[in-house]
Parts: C-alpha cells; sequence; structure tokens
C-alpha cells in the first residue's frame, strides 16, 4: 500500500464533523507516510515515536477501520528517542492549547517527525506550511503566538527549546543582522511528499503500457 493509498483508506472510514475533519486530514497524512516507510523498513512506531498503545489509542480514537495497523506490533515496543526529541516532546507537551489527549500524542508525533530531514509540513505529509501553520494555532496556540516574525516552524521549535535549556542557535545581535537569515525565514515551498507519491504510483502503472517513460 503506498502512502496515496493509506491516505484514501483511512479517510474512507473517518466520520467526523467540520472542526474534526481537519484533525483527521492531519493524522492521515502523517500515518500515511508512516505506513510507506514501514514497508521500507521501519516500523509505524518508529515513524510515529508512539508506543503501540498509543498507536492504537488514536487508530480507534479516529480510523476505527484500521486495526490492522497495530494488531501485530509488540505491545513492549518503545520509541528510541534522542535528547533533542525528548526536549520537544516535553515543550510540545506542555503547551498544548486544551491540555487534551489528543494534542498530547499529537506533541509526541511532532516531535518525532521534527527529526526527519526536510521542511516539517512534508514530514508530516502536509500540502503545504499554511496547513501547518493552522495545525500550530489551533492545537498548540501559545507556541503559535510566539512566532511573530513566521520563522520556518522547525527552526523555531528548535530554538523554543534551545532557550529553554540556556543556550543559543547563532551568535547574531538580531535575526536581521544574521547572514543565516534566509534559512530561518525564506522559501518554505515545495511539493508534499504524498504527492510526490501519488505520482510515483501512477507513472509505475503506466510504465508496462508506456515504454518510453523514464
Amino acid at each position: 500500500m503506498t502512502s496515496a493509498e493509506a491516505y484514501h483508506w483511512l479517510t474512507s472510514g473517518a466520520g467526523r464533523s467540520i472542526c474534526q475533519q481537519f484533525d483527521v486530514h492531519v493524522v492521515a497524512c502523517v500515518f500515511s507516510l508512516a505506513i510507506e516507510e514501514a514497508r521500507q523498513g521501519s516500523t509505524l512506531c518508529d515513524a510515529l515515536g508512539l508506543t503501540p498503545a498509543e498507536l492504537s489509542e488514536l487508530t480507534d480514537e479516529y480510523f476505527p477501520h484500521a486495526a490492522t495497523l497495530y494488531a501485530e506490533l509488540d505491545p513492549e515496543l518503545r520509541p528510541v528517542l534522542a535528547d533533542d526529541e525528548v526536549c520537544l516532546r516535553d515543550m510540545l507537551s506542555r503547551s498544548t492549547t486544551e491540555r487534551s489527549r489528543f494534542q498530547g500524542l499529537l506533541a509526541l508525533i511532532i516531535a518525532r517527525r521534527s527529526q526527519s530531514p526536510n521542511h516539517l509540513w512534508q514530514d508530516l505529509g502536509l500540502r503545504n506550511r499554511r496547513e501547518l501553520s493552522w495545525l500550530m494555532a489551533r492545537h498548540f496556540e501559545r507556541i503559535a503566538a510566539r512566532n511573530v516574525n513566521d520563522m520556518k516552524w522547525k527552526k523555531f521549535l528548535y530554538r523554543l527549546i534551545c532557550r529553554d535549556q540556556g543556550f543559543t542557535l547563532c551568535t547574531a545581535p538580531s535575526c536581521s543582522e544574521c547572514d543565516d537569515f534566509n534559512a530561518c525565514f525564506g522559501d518554505e515551498s515545495g511539493e508534499s511528499r504524498l504527492a510526490v507519491a501519488r505520482r510515483d504510483a501512477e507513472l509505475a502503472c503506466q510504465k508496462p503500457n508506456n515504454p518510453n517513460l523514464p
């Protein structure tokens, strides 16, 4: 199952109110990428930063038709956490808008996906950066309110944990005087990883009928 197919499968059985539909979309996006990564040798728990119990809880809540995602997982499995991921988990968990269980689990997922190399919105499987900003404003309101200069989200989160720990990310007196300004505030466009997966799947289906395709 490709990530694009996984997204369709997950969302097809999720009935929610208008307000909750965005949350369904968010969870389906990151689950879909995790399913794809699991096919390449990872596990869903590793990809999401969740224990099997946490994964089953989130799946049952949003995708009750998808219990097969965790049915065969070892219940003793635990994600291995780097030090910076622990700091991110703690900061995000303390900053949820409503202190809800869902937001707590979302904090763990964002912390894990922040360890991946692409823009954070891409590694969450979202369509664009705007969706990540909506997610942060909805579920991590206090953090979103602090990003007044619209810094790239991953950069901003790491800046916050560095300040929490008494460190600084750079030595420039202000962002406007920093030589790496574009690295923090520059363009954050790109292509959705789900869109890439969908296109690759379509091309793979076309190749047998069109030998001229690369």
